[in-house]
């Protein structure tokens, strides 16, 4: 199964996530099929996330499974572009 999910960068007590698309067996620092934005918890009050929201989509009708924390970024962005 195909999830969409957060890939961990940065340094340590200075997360940085990247919002990938990458199969549910891959470890979560694995090898991603395709990058589709990024997250940053740090980033307090500016801009913390950013996704494309149509590749999502496209995505999505393919089956893939977003996790928790990426669905509400979905959801968030679907009622920005509404």
């Amino acid at each position: 199964m195909v999830k969409i999910r957060l890939k961990r960068l940065g340094a340590k007590h200075s997360p940085y996530y990247r919002i990938v698309v990458m199969p549910s067996e891959r470890r979560r620092d694995g090898r991603e099929i395709e990058k589709l934005g990024w997250y940053d918890p740090t980033n307090k009050g500016k801009e913390q996330y950013k996704i494309d929201i149509e590749r999502a989509e496209y995505w999505l009708s393919k089956g893939a499974q977003p996790t928790e924390v990426v669905r509400g970024f979905i959801k968030k962005e679907r009622v920005k572009s509404a």
